[in-house]
C-alpha cells in the first residue's frame, strides 16, 4: 500500500510560520510521523511539498499510476486553485484533504475549498492528529477498493 502526502506552499515553513495558528510543529516533524503510523499499518508514504502549484498537478497526475491513495494538504490553493480540483477530480484513488487548522474558524475568504466536493473526505483543525487520521482513511479506503478488486 503507498500512500503519497502533499504538503501544498509555505507548509516548509511550519514551526516558524505563524506560531499563533500553527503552533511549532514542523513538517519534518509531520512527515516522521505519518512514516512511523505507515509503519505500522503496513503502508509506505511518500511526502512531498511544493509552493508551486504546476509541481502539485504534476506529482498527483502521477499518483494515478504508483500509488493507491493521496493526502493532501492544498495549504492556500484550497481555497481558489481549479487547476488542482481538477487534478484531484480525474484520480480515480481516493484523496483526503487535510488541514492543521480549523479552516471554517478563519478568515472568511478560507471557509471555502474548492478542493473539498471532489475529494473523498476533509478532515481539517485537528493539527498532527488530522494528518494521522486522514492517513488511517486513506488506507482504509485503499484496502476497501482493493478488496473490490479495484
Amino acid at each position: 500500500m503507498k500512500i503519497l502526502v502533499l504538503h501544498g506552499p509555505n507548509l516548509n515553513l511550519l514551526g516558524n510560520r505563524e506560531p499563533s495558528h500553527y503552533g511549532d510543529l514542523t513538517l519534518e516533524q509531520i512527515n516522521r510521523s505519518l512514516a512511523d503510523l505507515a509503519a505500522e499499518l503496513g503502508a509506505i508514504v511518500e511526502c512531498h511539498q511544493s509552493n508551486c502549484e504546476g509541481k502539485l498537478i504534476d506529482l498527483l497526475q502521477g499518483a494515478a499510476r504508483e500509488m493507491d491513495a493521496v493526502v493532501f494538504n492544498p495549504g492556500a490553493y484550497t481555497h481558489y486553485s481549479y487547476a488542482l480540483r481538477d487534478a484531484v477530480a480525474a484520480l480515480d484513488i481516493p484523496v483526503i484533504e487535510v488541514h492543521l487548522t480549523n479552516i471554517y474558524a478563519r478568515e472568511t475568504f478560507r471557509r471555502h475549498s474548492v478542493i473539498a466536493p471532489v475529494a473523498a473526505g476533509q478532515i481539517s483543525g485537528l493539527g498532527l492528529t488530522g494528518y494521522l487520521l486522514a492517513l488511517r482513511a486513506a488506507v482504509a479506503l485503499a484496502s476497501a477498493r482493493k478488496e473490490q478488486g479495484n
